[in-house]
C-alpha cells in the first residue's frame, strides 16, 4: 500500500475530528382536537385576534398574520412564573422519580433511578429535569381562553395526596390536580406507566357559566443553558452531542435548533408533529395528538440571573358549550433516547438520536449490533463479534489487500538493488520500480480499498458508541463503562502493539528516511489518540487490528505456498 495515501487517509481523519469540534465551537388554524361530548374545535381564523391581554416572555408566541388576526388565545400574555419552594407532589414509579408542582402543575424534577450520574456513584440517580436555577430546566401546560379565564402555567391547583408510588402489579397511575373559577372545573392529570417513561397529560374542561366558552392548551419546556464544558470535544462526549432544541415534520423531518437560534423567535403550523430538547443520551418530548396542527414556536425569556429557552406546542381554540366538556390530550416523553422505544411513541422520534451525516452507517450499525446483543447479552463482546463479522463481510477485500502488501514484500530486495543504483535520482527509480510492479502484476494501491471501507465504518461506529445510550455505562472485562476511555489504557496499549507488529510485516522498500520514521511512530500517535476515544470504540479497533494480522499471517503463508508450488 502506498504510504502517502495511508498518510492522507490519516491526515484527513485527524481533520475531520478537528472540523466537528471547530464547527461545534462556531456553527452557529389546526384541525379539531378530539372531544369528550360537543366540544367544537375551531380553524385558526382572522377573528382570533381580539381581547388579548399584554404580552409576556415566557410563553409560547403565537405570531400575528396581519394586524387584525392575532388569537385571543395565544399563551404569550402571561406574567414569568415564580418557582417557590413550598408544597410539591412526589411520584414514583419503577423508572421515574418526580416532583410535580401544583402552581401550574408543572414537573419540576425528574430524575431516572435506572440511570445513575455515574459508574461511581451507582445510587445517585441521573436527574434529567430540575427546577434550581442557574440550571432550571422544566416542562409546562396550561389553558388558555378568550374571554375567560382558564388555568395557566402559573394557576395553583388543588390536589389531595402529596405522594404517589405505582404500586406493585399496577400498570398505570393517575395523579390528578383541579382548578374551578367562574362555574369553569378542569381537571389536570397526568397518567405513569409501568417500564415507561411517556407520561399522558389530560386536560379535563367543564363548562358550568351558562355560555360558550373558548379554550385552547399549550404544551411547553422550558430551560436554562447548561455550564460550558471544558476540554476537546471528541474527548468530552457530553460536548460533541447534540444539545439543542428539535422540532418533527412529517415531510420535512427533524428540524434542529441550536440554543442561539432560540433568540430569533419563531413559529410553524405543523399536524403530526412533536417538539423536544435534545442532549446527550436524553430527550424530553411533547407530542400531541395524531391529526390536528398545532403551532410551534420557539423564543428565549430574559432572566437577570440566566436566560431562558422555552419551545411550545399550542392548540387551535376549542368551543364548548355551556354544560358541555372538552378534554385535551398529549404525551410527555422525558428519559433515556431508547430507539427501539422511541421509534414505536412517536413517527421520527428515533432521529433525536442524532448520527449526524452517519446515519446512514450508524443506524445499520446499531441495529446489528442490538440484534447480536439480543443473542449474546453483553454489549461488550457484542462489539467483538461486530468486528468479527464486519471483517467477514470484506474478507475478500482484506485477501486482495495482504496478497498485494505480500507480493510487494517479495519484491522488497529488487527494490532495494534499483534504490541503490539510482540512488537520489527519484525520477527514475519510481520509472523503474513501476516497471517492475506492472512486470509481476502487482497494484501497489490494492490494499487501500479495505482501509478506505474501514474508515466510514470506524467513524459511523464512533457515532453509534457515543449517542447510543444503551452502551452507557456498560462494563467489560477491566473497563467500566465503554463509553468512557479505558481508564487504565491498556486497549489502547494493546492496539499500539498490534500495529507495531503488523507494520512488520508491510513492505518498506521506496520509503525515504522521513517516511520510515513517520510510519515508527504511527502506532505510537495512534496509542495517545485512542486513549481519549470511548473504550468501545478502541475494543473494536483493537480486535480488528490482532483478527486483521491474523488474516495477514495466513494469507502471507498461503502466498508462501504458492510460491514454493511455483518454483518446484
Amino acid at each position: 500500500m502506498s504510504t502517502r495515501v495511508l498518510l492522507l487517509m490519516i491526515l484527513a481523519f485527524l481533520g475531520m475530528l478537528l472540523y466537528l469540534e471547530w464547527q461545534r465551537e462556531y456553527s452557529a388554524p389546526p384541525e379539531p382536537e378530539p372531544t369528550r361530548e360537543t366540544g367544537q374545535v375551531e380553524e385558526w381564523s382572522d377573528d382570533d385576534d381580539r381581547d388579548r391581554r399584554e404580552p409576556a416572555p415566557d410563553v409560547p408566541d403565537l405570531p400575528e398574520i396581519d394586524e387584525d388576526t392575532v388569537t385571543d388565545d395565544r399563551p404569550d400574555t402571561l406574567a414569568e412564573p415564580e418557582l417557590r419552594p413550598e408544597r410539591r407532589i412526589e411520584v414514583l414509579t419503577d423508572v421515574l422519580k418526580i416532583e410535580i408542582d401544583p402552581v401550574g402543575g408543572s414537573i419540576v424534577d425528574l430524575r431516572l433511578p435506572g440511570y445513575p450520574v455515574s459508574v461511581d456513584r451507582p445510587d445517585v440517580p441521573f436527574q434529567l429535569l430540575g427546577r434550581e436555577l442557574p440550571y432550571l430546566y422544566i416542562t409546562q401546560t396550561g389553558l388558555l381562553g378568550g374571554d375567560v379565564d382558564l388555568p395557566d402555567h402559573n394557576a395553583t391547583f388543588e390536589f389531595e395526596y402529596d405522594y404517589y408510588e405505582l404500586e406493585p402489579g399496577a400498570d398505570t397511575l393517575d395523579v390528578p390536580m383541579v382548578w374551578e373559577g367562574n362555574g369553569i372545573r378542569v381537571i389536570k392529570t397526568y397518567r405513569f406507566h409501568r417500564d415507561d417513561y411517556v407520561i399522558d397529560v389530560f386536560h379535563r374542561i367543564e363548562n358550568r357559566t351558562g355560555e360558550e366558552i373558548r379554550g385552547s392548551r399549550y404544551l411547553q419546556i422550558q430551560r436554562t443553558e447548561p455550564p460550558e464544558e471544558s476540554g476537546m470535544a471528541f474527548t468530552n462526549p457530553e460536548r460533541f452531542s447534540y444539545m439543542g432544541g428539535a422540532i418533527y415534520h412529517p415531510e420535512d423531518k427533524l428540524t434542529k435548533i441550536s440554543l442561539d437560534d432560540f433568540r430569533s423567535a419563531s413559529h410553524m403550523d405543523i399536524a403530526d408533529g412533536w417538539a423536544a430538547m435534545i442532549q446527550h443520551y436524553f430527550v424530553t418530548a411533547w407530542i400531541p395528538p395524531e391529526g390536528h396542527r398545532h403551532r410551534y414556536s420557539t423564543g428565549t425569556v430574559d432572566h437577570p440571573e440566566r436566560n431562558r429557552y422555552r419551545l411550545s406546542a399550542t392548540s387551535a381554540p376549542t368551543r364548548i358549550s355551556d354544560g358541555q366538556d372538552h378534554e385535551f390530550t398529549a404525551r410527555l416523553y422525558a428519559g433515556p433516547k431508547l430507539q427501539k422505544r422511541l421509534d414505536e411513541i412517536a413517527d421520527g422520534l428515533s432521529l433525536t438520536v442524532d448520527y449526524r451525516i452517519f446515519t446512514v452507517l450508524s443506524k445499520p450499525l446499531f441495529w446489528l449490533l442490538d440484534w447480536i446483543h439480543r443473542v449474546i447479552n453483553h454489549w461488550g463482546w457484542s462489539i467483538v463479534v461486530l468486528t468479527l463479522l464486519i471483517k467477514l463481510a470484506f474478507y475478500k477485500l482484506t485477501q486482495a489487500q495482504f496478497r498485494s502488501m505480500g507480493k510487494m514484500r517479495k519484491l522488497q530486495p529488487r527494490i532495494q538493488a534499483l534504490k541503490e543504483r539510482y540512488g537520489d535520482d527519484r525520477q527514475k527509480f519510481g520509472q523503474a520500480m513501476m516497471d517492475i510492479y506492472r512486470k509481476e502484476k502487482v497494484n501497489p494501491l490494492g490494499g487501500c480499498l479495505p482501509i478506505l471501507v474501514q474508515i466510514p465504518i470506524f467513524i459511523s461506529l464512533y457515532w453509534v458508541l457515543l449517542e447510543s445510550v444503551e452502551l452507557r455505562q456498560t462494563a467489560w472485562m477491566w473497563v467500566p463503562d465503554l463509553s468512557r476511555p479505558d481508564p487504565y489504557y491498556i486497549l489502547p496499549i494493546l492496539n499500539g502493539i498490534g500495529m507495531i507488529v503488523t507494520q512488520r510485516l508491510m513492505p518498506m522498500a521506496g520509503m525515504d528516511p522521513m517516511q520510515r520514521k513517520i510510519m515508527q511512530w504511527l502506532p505510537v500517535v495512534f496509542a495517545f489518540l485512542f486513549a481519549l476515544f470511548p473504550a468501545g470504540l478502541v475494543l473494536y479497533w483493537a480486535t480488528n487490528t490482532y483478527v486483521s494480522l491474523l488474516q495477514q499471517w495466513y494469507i502471507l503463508r498461503q502466498l508462501d505456498q504458492e510460491e514454493e508450488k511455483k518454483n518446484r
